[in-house]
């Protein structure tokens, strides 16, 4: 009886552990994209030719990776002007640099007295994308760039 009992319970232990090891996945799942948001703090409004407005951005990630690398890039579909970030670059339209701070600050500077808007992309190497507009109106001090005919 005690053979029995033996030969049953080491079957059950058998059985268990096929069971066991072959719901068992040999890949671990390693999660390595996290999505991310790209904040910044208000921006100015107006802006008159020459006049640079201060982009204040914090990336957000939703997770971490240590292979995860981001890239910040712009276009500008209306107007004039430069973007650089805090360290000097200035960077060209549609040209991807690498973001290498969580914390950063833009600076667009205004080289025309029309109507500018710019979208900055912030991208990570797993293809997911953050986009944030900017627009920014030629301010002018009143009665100025007005023909005379019009002044009071």
């Amino acid at each position: 009886m005690k053979k029995i009992l033996n030969t049953i319970w080491v079957m059950g232990v058998l059985t268990l552990a096929v069971f066991c090891l072959s719901a068992c996945d040999r890949d671990l799942d390693v999660q390595q994209s996290y999505p991310f948001t790209l904040e910044t703090m208000p921006v100015q409004k107006d802006i008159i030719r020459g006049q640079t407005a201060e982009i204040r951005c914090t990336l957000k990630r939703g997770g971490e990776f240590a292979d995860t690398r981001y890239t910040i890039r712009y276009f500008q579909s209306d107007g004039k002007g430069l973007l650089r970030n805090d360290n000097g670059t200035v960077f060209k339209p549609n040209d991807r640099y690498p973001l290498t701070k969580d914390v950063f600050r833009l600076y667009y500077t205004s080289l025309s007295s029309d109507r500018q808007t710019i979208d900055v992309y912030v991208e990570d190497n797993f293809g997911r994308v953050q986009q944030l507009n900017f627009s920014f109106n030629n301010e002018r001090e009143e009665g100025k760039d007005k023909p005379a005919s019009s002044r009071h």
